[in-house]
């Protein structure tokens, strides 16, 4: 698993995925969000459903990866 694909399924489980990720994680965050996200956002369950509904289509892809 790469750092972008553990970053995808952190933000779709909340659960921290893959060795010191958390640099890429806020990341790719910024990246799905078009802004610059400070940390104490990331205490907001209406952060984590948006970004969750941002991430869907980069989790599908690993999925269809895994089963292809």
């Amino acid at each position: 698993m790469n750092k972008r694909e553990a970053a995808i399924i952190t933000a779709i489980t909340k659960i921290s995925f893959g060795k010191n990720g958390n640099h890429s994680f806020h990341e790719y965050v910024e990246e799905k969000f078009g802004h610059s996200v400070f940390t104490h956002e990331f205490s907001s369950p209406e952060f984590w459903g948006k970004l969750k509904e941002l991430a869907c289509n980069d989790f599908e892809k690993i999925c269809e990866d895994l089963t292809s």
